[in-house]
């Protein structure tokens, strides 16, 4: 026993510092120093402890910090955001269990690994459904749409009050990806999630599915040379340092879902259930439109930086959602036919 709680420390030690590499100058010692909390929280009532994986440069990850100080000033003190980015609490498996049994009260959750919590979440994740900017803020906005989605995680004892995101999916690859064909020639990094290795098998692609802190290494050594992921995350992370082509796919949005212990919430006084609510929409809300603006922002850095960025044909998409059909068929089953039917039809998909 005490091997495993001295081994586990040193192995969210390493993951952090896995994820911090590449990201920071050396010289920085604390890349958190930015957020530090700015005001005595010890005599909050209620402390809620909200976990990510990923590092709050990303607008969508920041969104942790913010829903701390607003929650902080309109609860007058009584609910403290005891928020903690960049795997601190361990990878998202282990959090999500922690989650469900209360010892964590609150995860902004990828939405790939999200689909392993509830088969409804699953449907963000399918190709060309929610894949765009506006057809996300329509999909957040319709009661119809998203009410099934933010009830759907109920079973697990879970409650989802909003999303975040972190861009629009495509493919960084250290070859020129043009087409489809070109494409077969990647061995493509893919997410620990049920629907990204259907997908890819549906698309009949190569591909191998790593934990995040494993790609620099994979990519530096060849053993992938492709990455399923967004040009936010490629370019902050530096993936474009090796990978220096992107072809923008723009398949599906990356969301952090924000899922809250729903035995803790329940706990809370009316009011700062109300409140505690109120907030998570408010800065979630403004968040979406900042990671609009880092989507612009880092792909024109990255262009400046040498990366050149293609996209596919129109036939060449008409393909890969053609393929995806037996995709559609199975998650479509496991998601709610008529849902998923009702989703597609009123955000215009086929």
């Amino acid at each position: 026993m005490k091997r495993t709680f001295v081994l586990f420390p040193m192995l969210v030690l390493l993951i952090v510092s896995l994820l911090l590499s590449p990201v920071f100058a050396a010289g920085k010692k604390d890349p958190l120093a930015n957020w530090k909390t700015k005001f005595d929280h010890s005599g909050a009532e209620y402390t809620y402890i909200l976990s990510n994986i990923s590092h709050p440069v990303i607008e969508g990850v920041a969104v942790g910090y913010n829903i701390r100080d607003a929650l902080w000033k309109k609860s007058n003190g009584r609910i403290y955001v005891d928020y903690r980015p960049l795997a601190q609490l361990g990878g998202e498996k282990d959090v999500i269990a922690k989650l469900k049994m209360g010892a964590v009260q609150g995860m902004l959750a990828s939405s790939v690994a999200s689909a392993n919590i509830a088969d409804k979440l699953g449907i963000v994740n399918l190709p060309y459904v929610v894949d765009t900017f506006e057809k996300l803020d329509q999909f957040r906005n319709d009661p119809e749409l998203w009410g099934p989605f933010s009830n759907s995680a109920q079973a697990a004892g879970l409650m989802v009050p909003d999303i975040t995101g972190y861009g629009q999916y495509g493919w960084a690859t250290t070859i020129p990806v043009r087409t489809i064909a070109d494409a077969k020639a990647v061995n493509f990094r893919i997410a620990q999630a049920p629907v990204n290795t259907d997908l890819y098998k549906a698309w009949g692609f190569k591909f191998t599915v790593l934990p995040w802190p494993d790609v620099p290494q994979a990519l530096q050594t060849g053993v992938i040379n492709g990455l399923d992921h967004t040009a936010i995350v490629c370019n902050i992370t530096k993936k474009f340092t090796i990978a220096k082509y992107f072809t923008q796919v723009n398949y599906a949005q990356g969301l952090f879902i924000h899922l809250v212990n729903k035995r803790w919430f329940n706990k809370l006084p009316k009011d700062l259930q109300k409140i505690f609510i109120q907030v998570i929409e408010e800065e979630s809300a403004k968040t979406r439109e900042l990671t609009k603006i880092q989507h612009n922002v880092q792909i024109a850095k990255a262009k400046e930086a040498g990366v050149e960025f293609f996209q596919l044909s129109p036939a060449d998409k008409a393909t890969l959602i053609k393929e995806a059909q037996p995709v559609y068929t199975k998650w479509g089953k496991r998601i709610g036919v008529d849902y998923l039917a009702k989703v597609r039809a009123k955000l215009g998909n086929n």
